[in-house]
């Protein structure tokens, strides 16, 4: 008498794990592209050794590595995860006994497509963790994350069942994560080792992409290096005759990047308040708190709330403003 050879385990759930890591990645994916869109905060664990709790992952969020074609990479990443959810679960929907030849064709081409995305994701996660720990220079709990999510569903999608053909998987691999390599590289291409934009150019002005290469001074932040111009001044002077008001936090990079449009001459005037403790940068100041201030920069005009970091031609429109509008620098968003 022959048995029946049973199933291993993995096999029987491997979709169903691939698909719960996916819907874990699509909602850490989901929340950075509202924080980026948004210009928030990022909600962060881990910490820095001397910016404080959030300050690694939105740096992270503030570089030109988390933009692709104008968008959010997290958007991207979302994408990329809800696909493989939708890969993963695709086969289950068949009832038992129904339609066994098409569930079996949509298996196979739906195990192929996890192992295309798995690959193709991991490869791009790994350039990214590179990114992170050789120029970025920080630690950001939710990329690190994303990383160990992407190359899970690999391995999953490795043994979760039977290959016919493991030359398959080789050959695959190869193709995908040299086309993935490439395609990545070009992409960001524009971006120069340092972390900025191959455009900008502080000291004639344009576009601002800044991007910590150190830790900030606790108090105080990182220098300001834009110089100010007529236009710069005028304004901060006005938002200071208005009664305006800037809620910031020291270690904020999008905060530094509100003082670089502005530039160091012009930025003595900008009325502001640092809501972060230079000792405890996770409090906030007891004024800052009293304002209902949730993210950094907050600007309060004219009884207005506008949340992240504005162009100086928005400050100026919600300001009333009339001076010159000549202004150096604007935010490459």
């Amino acid at each position: 008498m022959i048995r029946r050879r049973s199933t291993p385990w993995i096999h029987r759930f491997s979709r169903l794990l691939i698909a719960g890591i996916a819907s874990c990645g699509a909602l850490v994916t989901g929340y950075l592209t509202i924080v980026k869109l948004s210009g928030g905060e990022a909600a962060c664990t881990a910490s820095s050794a001397t910016a404080g709790s959030a300050a690694g992952c939105n740096s992270v969020l503030s570089s030109p590595w988390a933009t692709i074609l104008g968008q959010p990479l997290a958007l991207f990443g979302f994408l990329a995860y809800f696909s493989m959810l939708v890969f993963a679960l695709a086969p289950l929907l068949f009832k038992s006994g129904e339609n066994k030849e098409q569930r079996q064709k949509l298996e196979n081409l739906t195990w192929m497509f996890l192992l295309i995305g798995s690959i193709s994701m991991t490869v791009f996660s790994s350039y990214l963790m590179y990114v992170l720990f050789s120029q970025i220079k920080t630690i950001c709990p939710y990329c690190i994350a994303s990383a160990l999510f992407s190359l899970t569903m690999l391995v999953l999608t490795i043994i979760g069942r039977s290959w016919e053909d493991i030359g398959q998987i080789f050959f695959t691999a190869i193709i995908v994560g040299m086309v993935t390599l490439i395609g990545t590289l070009g992409v960001y291409a524009g971006v120069t080792p340092n972390g900025t934009a191959a455009q900008t150019d502080s000291s004639q002005g344009g576009a601002i992409n800044f991007v910590p290469q150190q830790n900030p001074i606790p108090g105080v932040g990182w220098e300001v290096t834009t110089t100010s111009g007529e236009a710069e001044i005028a304004l901060a002077r006005h938002l200071k005759e208005i009664g305006a008001m800037e809620y910031i936090a020291w270690w904020c990079p999008h905060c530094h990047d509100q003082k670089l449009l502005f530039g160091k001459e012009a930025y003595k005037e900008v009325p502001h308040i640092d809501c972060a403790p230079a000792d405890n940068p996770n409090n906030i100041k007891p004024e800052c708190k009293a304002a209902g201030i949730e993210s950094y920069p907050t600007w309060k005009i004219k009884g207005k709330t506008y949340t992240g970091a504005q162009n100086l031609q928005e400050l100026a429109k919600a300001s009333g403003y009339k001076g010159p509008t000549n202004f150096k620098y604007y935010l490459n968003r």
